[in-house]
This record gives C-alpha cells, sequence and structure tokens, in this order.
C-alpha cells in the first residue's frame, strides 16, 4: 500500500513538474512575443511620423524610443528570469488554484 501512494505521489510530483515547465514556457514565449510586437510597432510608428516630424523632434523621438525599448526589453528580460528562477512556487500555486477550481 505504501509504495502505491508514493508512486501516486512520485507521478503527480512529475507531472505538477510538467505542467510547470509547460506553463512556464507559454509565458515566456507570449513575453518576448509581446518585446518583438512592442519593437515592431515603435519602429512602424516613428518611421511613420518621421516626414511629419523637424530636425530636432525627430532627434527627441529617436532617444525616447530607444529609452523605451531598452527598458521595456530589459524589464521582460529580468521578469522571465526571475520566473524561471521561482517558478516552482509561482506556478505551482496558480495549479493548485486552478486544480481546487475543478
Amino acid at each position: 500500500m505504501s509504495t502505491e501512494a508514493s508512486a501516486r505521489s512520485g507521478s503527480s510530483s512529475n507531472d505538477l513538474s510538467s505542467r510547470i515547465d509547460k506553463m512556464y514556457a507559454r509565458d515566456r514565449l507570449w513575453a518576448w512575443a509581446f518585446v518583438i510586437a512592442l519593437w515592431l510597432v515603435v519602429a512602424f510608428v516613428l518611421l511613420s511620423s518621421i516626414p511629419y516630424a523637424s530636425g530636432s523632434v525627430t532627434v527627441v523621438c529617436w532617444i525616447a524610443a530607444i529609452v523605451l525599448l531598452v527598458f521595456n526589453t530589459g524589464s521582460i528580460a529580468n521578469m522571465v528570469r526571475h520566473y524561471g528562477h521561482d517558478k516552482e512556487r509561482i506556478y505551482g500555486t496558480d495549479i493548485r488554484h486552478l486544480d481546487a477550481g475543478r
């Protein structure tokens, strides 16, 4: 009887670990997709507005766009890294709450 219980708990631990890995992979994919979309949108807006701006306004827009992209890309990279280091606690809690709601 105890071997069955330990086998089930080992299996459930492996299942939880694989579910955590899947959720983390999906979140990582969406985070980097957001970063790519952000770069594309900022580039589109910046390049579309250049013909309507003067020289000094164009320089300010380029600087603002670079600062925006660097800080947002860095923050998403740090968020993904933090989620990777602490994914058992973050996603384990989510999974337990999702399972409790079923």
